[in-house]
């Protein structure tokens, strides 16, 4: 809990066009709110819990990016908040587990759609190229370097996700085993080596080649 609302202040402190944040997960049948900059960004959570860009993040692992809340016609319940707390644009990022499945969403609100676009396109370009690539790929470069910081930071996210949902691939169609268990297998093999999930998925690609 404290490093996600570590994670909700930093977004905030160090993305120039970042006015509040939080952070969404699933607990139990309930979505929440776990992490949050102030209570306008848990008030913003609050209205998208019926449907909302967060939700979706959430459910399809995508980034879902809002570049104008006022035009924004498919959430009701956010199309009414957001606007009226003066919140111009937002973009909602999935953290991912090292299964590769969203476990909660950071979601990143400002008041200057103009200041948020650059982030909103990197993003959105970040999810649709970098998730196919491999560990060590660097974010584009931007102006802003908080904006910098958080895009490096996914693509890093993205790439290590497809490493690992291919080292999976790669071991159950080696074994015969369905995705959970070649998934178990590389959690095995890590603890008994003493390395990470991404160091071990890594080894199983090399070893494929």
């Amino acid at each position: 809990m404290a490093r996600l609302t570590t994670v909700a202040r930093l977004a905030v402190d160090r993305v120039a066009a970042a006015d509040y944040a939080s952070v969404t997960t699933l607990q139990g049948s309930q979505y929440t709110t776990v992490a949050a900059s102030d209570d306008i960004a848990v008030a913003v959570d609050e209205a998208q819990y019926a449907d909302g860009p967060c939700l979706r993040a959430m459910r399809t692992g995508e980034p879902v990016t809002v570049p104008d809340t006022t035009a924004t016609m498919q959430w009701p319940g956010f199309h009414e908040v957001a606007p009226g707390l003066g919140l111009e644009s937002s973009v909602s990022i999935p953290l991912y587990t090292g299964r590769g499945t969203p476990i909660a969403v950071l979601n990143v609100d400002s008041r200057d759609r103009s200041a948020m676009e650059p982030l909103i396109v990197e993003v959105a370009a970040l999810y649709a190229t970098r998730r196919e690539l491999s560990p060590g790929a660097d974010g584009p470069p931007v102006s802003d370097p908080g904006a910098a910081e958080l895009l490096t930071g996914y693509a890093q996210a993205l790439a290590v996700r497809a490493t690992i949902q291919l080292a999976i691939h790669v071991v159950a169609g080696r074994t015969g085993s369905t995705p959970d268990d070649a998934y178990a297998r590389l959690c095995a093999r890590a603890a008994e080596t003493g390395t990470s999930l991404t160091v071990v998925a890594d080894a199983v690609l090399r070893e494929s080649l």
